[in-house]
């Protein structure tokens, strides 16, 4: 379902958006010295699904990880995301625990 979508980082908004035919999932952020904050993730009724969710916080945390950046999740939806995968959890900043 991602395959063929494009991530989009809108900093005006401040979130992340997956255009998925006429929906859009986003995932809300805040940008403070070198760390990324996500505080909300919003997927429609649509195209919620668990594979849709994780393949699109997947699509996010690479494009966060290209900017060498530390991640601290907010959302509970997204402290899951991290802790089921440890590859992500490199990315937390020194003294962040999930």
């Amino acid at each position: 379902m991602t395959e063929t979508a494009e991530l989009i980082d809108n900093d005006f908004l401040r979130q992340f958006e997956l255009k998925v035919d006429d929906d859009m999932a986003v995932i809300e952020y805040s940008l403070q010295e070198r760390k990324i904050f996500l505080t909300k993730i919003v997927i429609p009724d649509t195209i919620n699904s668990e594979d849709f969710e994780k393949e699109f916080l997947a699509m996010v945390f690479d494009s966060i990880k290209e900017r060498n950046i530390s991640v601290v999740p907010t959302s509970p939806q997204i402290a899951k995301f991290v802790r089921r995968n440890r590859k992500y959890k490199r990315m937390l900043p020194v003294g962040i625990r999930i």
